[in-house]
């Protein structure tokens, strides 16, 4: 997407230099252009660095697929196509420390699907190897019956799982992990080959970020509170992946908590209500809602997921799934592009957004 062309419409200058170093002291940005850029606020939505130097052998340039970016995503869709000529194993999951599994439980049921669309399903034995302690815990303790209902996708598309896995390296066709028991003790140390593998890697902050003194916990992520300001610098605040949050619970291979779409948005939000009161001269009070709503394509059908607040205990707390799932998120997606192309959110682009996919009565359902 040419990002600058919609900015710009906007009246918002973009660069794509990046950030080299935050001089949080002086207000000053350097950027990886060597140019520098001083602000007032500064807010930092970065995202995460895809730590696959964590295990051994992992990651694109490694021995597994990746689909955290799009050159991620072309290169697993090269090895698919591959898979399809040459049938055999395949393991999808999630390296320790990991703390968003939803793409990982979309890839293996989409692919899923498509190997029983060419009628090939029978020649890929599939195992899914994770470090949740359960199937659909997804680093948020579960989301209503997540837990059943993914356990029973799996078994209606004969799916193996293993949990409370601690991946410890991969080599060219080979998984090799440890099952570890409720007290993090070593049960079974296990390998498992493969014709094409994917998983998803713990996430680590931007270098240039975590360099800032006393703005980053260990990990590299933003320290915030609850306005989504850093403690330590007043006019420093940050949104999304890139934000400190802690582990729901202890588990004995560590998750971490996922930050999902409307969690992000309700972090913007904030932020942008804040900046507003302090540039008026008022105290910050906006404080984001930190719910979780997704939607999950599993090929023909999906599951919806809704946590509010996101974190245990919840005032809601729901899981559904069908056809209408998968729809929902193409017609959401479609209509989101029309959003952005014509800058406007009329409900006429919606309504032919909808209608595009023939579920124009899908909102109202």
């Amino acid at each position: 997407m040419p990002i600058a062309k919609y900015l710009t419409k906007r009246g918002v200058a973009f660069s794509p230099a990046g950030v080299a170093a935050i001089d949080a002291a002086n207000n000053q940005l350097t950027l990886g252009d060597g140019s520098h850029r001083a602000y007032d606020y500064l807010v930092i939505c970065s995202g995460p660095r895809l730590a696959f130097e964590a295990v051994e052998g992992s990651g694109p340039e490694g021995f597994s697929q990746s689909i955290c970016t799009v050159d991620h995503a072309v290169k697993a869709h090269e090895d698919v196509k591959r898979l399809y000529s040459n049938p055999g194993p395949v393991v999808i999951g999630a390296l320790p420390g990991a703390s968003c599994f939803g793409p990982a439980y979309e890839y293996v049921l989409s692919l899923e699907y498509e190997l029983r669309k060419r009628k090939i399903r029978d020649q890929v034995p599939i195992t899914f190897v994770t470090p949740e302690p359960y199937i659909g815990h997804m680093g948020l303790g579960g989301v209503g019956d997540s837990k059943g209902l993914m356990e029973h996708k799996f078994r209606e598309h004969g799916i193996r799982w293993i949990c409370n896995a601690k991946i410890t390296k991969l080599t060219d066709g080979v998984v090799h992990f440890d099952e570890l028991d409720i007290k993090a003790e070593v049960v079974a140390s296990q390998q498992l080959e493969f014709a094409h593998s994917m998983f998803l890697p713990s996430f680590r902050g931007s270098e240039a970020i975590a360099a800032v003194p006393d703005l980053c916990n260990p990990k590299g992520f933003v320290i915030t509170d609850k306005y989504q300001r850093s403690p330590t610098y007043n006019n420093i605040f940050a949104a999304g992946v890139c934000v400190a949050l802690a582990p729901i619970e202890t588990t004995p291979v560590p998750v971490g908590a996922p930050k999902t779409g409307l969690m992000i948005e309700s972090m913007t939000t904030a932020i942008v209500h804040n900046i507003c009161a302090l540039v008026e001269g008022k105290q910050v009070d906006s404080v984001p809602t930190l719910s979780a709503l997704c939607l999950a394509d599993m090929g023909n059908t999906g599951a919806a997921f809704l946590a509010v607040p996101q974190n245990p205990p919840r005032n809601r707390n729901w899981t559904g799934s069908g056809k209408w799932v998968h729809l929902a998120k193409i017609a959401f997606e479609k209509y989101f592009m029309f959003k952005v192309k014509r800058g406007t959110s009329e409900p006429v682009y919606e309504r032919i957004a909808l209608k595009f996919m023939g579920v124009e009565r899908l909102k109202d359902k």
